[in-house]
């Protein structure tokens, strides 16, 4: 199995890569299906059944919205925000659905997408079952003629479930030059080579596009992410939900602006600086807005308020070090994710904002020009100062405790990075690869309460709201 750096970092809209995003895909993907096996307009009734999370929290995750808009053949990347309520008012008034854009058939929510909220499916906790139904050959169509099980894993990943069975999540079969599997690999490789991190993955990545093009595009992702930044600290009002939470970038912006004299006096304002880079984009993916999966949507504000500290506050910074920043943190994502998960479904909110944290960490430490060996322990760092981290969302939304969280873990991302740098180039200990199979192990250890059920924690204690 290989994995890009474009496989991580993703450009969709919120608020959740696990249930909004994946659930997109996957209703696409049965579409195209049907499409390609030539019955797509033999269907005259779709039926899709949430099990686990996705039915427990679906509702506050935007799964049913997506679903909806993956079936008339939306992807999250194509989508605009602003278009979706129209989509969505169109298919509810009428009670019609466009099937993959072209295929017109009824599609009434109340019997056609069903939450399993006592089942799960066996593979993963976000499991979707899609069923398509046609009289024929004598028969009422009471029964489907195609039926298709699909897991959001995390991140936006979609596997049906023969994929599931074969334990594959992308069927890419690529022999790359520099291959790892683990930190130890990394250590070696930059060693062996002489190379550093972001040299190894900028290789590896050129196995799929050419150097023009692998640049291109991690601009791109840096462009959305403060395309996402600077929308969050314009648009104002409350987020959706019941909870009703007023955006607060907006505010922490004009402070800030308002007093540049701030950053002489009190150093520790570069805190608040993070703060707000990581607030607005959270706060845009709560509203459905377009951001950066990096690796989930959860923890979308992580990355980026990192990168921007790099942009902002580190003298020298420059496009180069943006790339080795997003490069270096792709590529420990991707080990990361062959080794533990990114699913807040699977081993709770540890595995989204603790990877995040990791991978900013690590990317900063490259930007700033550490060792393999220091990126390896800030990453270790950040990560090990998330284990049993919870994913217990009020109301199913993402929104608390999910905002602030961000702010919180990409300032420790930064702390992370300070500490490393400072302590030379002595191996971590424990070793980054024993911190990754640690919250491997927490997540596995922890209750379903605590994984995206809003069955436990804050979800269940805080009743005024």
């Amino acid at each position: 199995m290989a994995l890009s750096v474009f496989d991580l970092f993703t450009i969709g809209i919120g608020p959740s890569s696990s249930h909004t995003v994946g659930p997109m895909r996957a209703a696409r993907l049965f579409g195209e299906r049907l499409d390609r096996q030539g019955q797509l307009s033999r269907v005259t009734r779709v039926q899709v059944e949430l099990f686990g999370s996705l039915a427990l929290t679906g509702k506050g995750h935007g799964t049913d919205r997506a679903v909806l808009l993956g079936l008339e053949g939306h992807t999250p990347e194509g989508l605009d925000p602003d278009a979706v309520d129209g989509y969505l008012a169109r298919i509810r008034d009428f009670e019609r659905l466009g099937l993959m854009g072209r295929h017109d058939i009824a599609f009434v929510e109340a019997r056609d997408l069903l939450f399993q909220r006592r089942q799960s499916l066996p593979y993963h906790p976000n499991g979707m079952r899609f069923s398509a139904f046609a009289p024929s050959d004598g028969t009422d169509g009471s029964e489907p003629f195609e039926q298709r099980i699909y897991y959001s894993v995390g991140g936006g990943f979609v596997v049906s479930s023969q994929d599931a069975q074969e334990d594959r999540l992308v069927k890419d079969t690529t022999v790359l030059p520099y291959p790892f599997s683990s930190g130890a690999d990394l250590m070696r490789l930059g060693a062996e080579h002489g190379l550093p991190i972001h040299r190894l993955m900028w290789h590896n990545e050129e196995c799929w596009r050419g150097p023009e093009e692998i640049r291109r595009r991690l601009l791109e992702i840096w462009q959305a992410m403060r395309d996402c930044v600077v929308r969050g600290c314009r648009q104002e009002g409350v987020l959706p939900g019941s909870l009703r939470v007023p955006r607060r970038a907006p505010k922490l912006y004009a402070e800030l602006i308002s007093r540049p004299e701030d950053a002489v006096k009190d150093p520790l304002t570069v805190l608040d600086w993070v703060n707000l880079f990581a607030l607005a984009v959270n706060e845009e993916n709560a509203a459905g807005g377009r951001v950066v999966t990096a690796p989930t949507n959860g923890a979308a504000g992580i990355i980026p308020a990192v990168l921007h500290y790099y942009v902002r506050f580190v003298p020298g910074a420059d496009e180069e070090g943006v790339l080795r920043f997003l490069l270096t943190a792709g590529a420990i994502g991707i080990l990361y994710k062959e080794n533990a998960s990114i699913s807040g479904a699977e081993v709770g909110c540890q595995g989204e904002v603790g990877a995040a944290s990791l991978m900013a960490a690590t990317g900063l430490t490259q930007a700033l020009g550490g060792s393999v060996t220091q990126v390896l322990n800030a990453g270790a760092m950040a990560l090990e100062h998330n284990l049993g981290l919870t994913c217990d969302p009020v109301k199913g939304l993402v929104v608390v405790p999910c905002i602030n969280r961000n702010p919180l873990a990409a300032n420790k991302a930064v702390n992370a990075v300070r500490l490393t740098m400072l302590r030379g180039d002595e191996p971590a200990r424990p070793s980054f690869d024993e911190v990754i199979k640690a919250l491997y192990l927490t997540g596995k250890d922890m209750s379903d309460k605590y994984k995206e059920t809003s069955q436990g924690g804050l979800a269940v204690v805080w009743v005024d709201c």
